[in-house]
């Protein structure tokens, strides 16, 4: 079960990463601003499902052996349900309304989220190095 956890933390923590900062560099680097913009927002529904279902099988996994891991992980699985509910939305009509200040702080708190579940999902790998 421990390496089962481990691994899905692994692929969490990886997968956050890639996204945040390879997969969204190499778009914007690639395609002009307008048409990378709209495919990643088109992405993003998909990369907090992933979030979700990943840290959550992460702290049931967790759960048995470490349980300030499996409360990590189930934080990270709690706070990306509003994250893609209410705050990936109101992004997206910021940008539509041309709310050019309101798009700038969501996106900063969205950012925040984002490095806060990748700090967290880290925690929880060095976590077990003490295992």
């Amino acid at each position: 079960m421990q390496i089962a956890a481990l691994l899905v933390t692994a692929v969490l923590f990886g997968g956050m990463v890639l996204f945040s900062v390879g997969f969204a560099a190499v778009l914007f680097a690639a395609l002009p601003s307008a048409l990378a913009g709209k495919v990643l927002r088109q992405t993003f529904p998909h990369f907090y499902l992933f979030v979700l279902a990943t840290s959550l099988l992460g702290a049931a996994l967790t759960l048995s052996h470490d349980a300030v891991s499996a409360a990590l992980l189930g934080a990270v699985f709690a706070s990306a349900v509003p994250a893609r509910q209410n705050l990936m939305p109101a992004i997206n009509a910021a940008t539509d309304n041309g709310a050019r200040r309101r798009f700038q702080i969501l996106h900063a708190a969205s950012v925040a989220i984002t490095l806060a579940h990748i700090v967290a999902s880290g925690v929880v790998l060095a976590r077990f190095l003490d295992a």
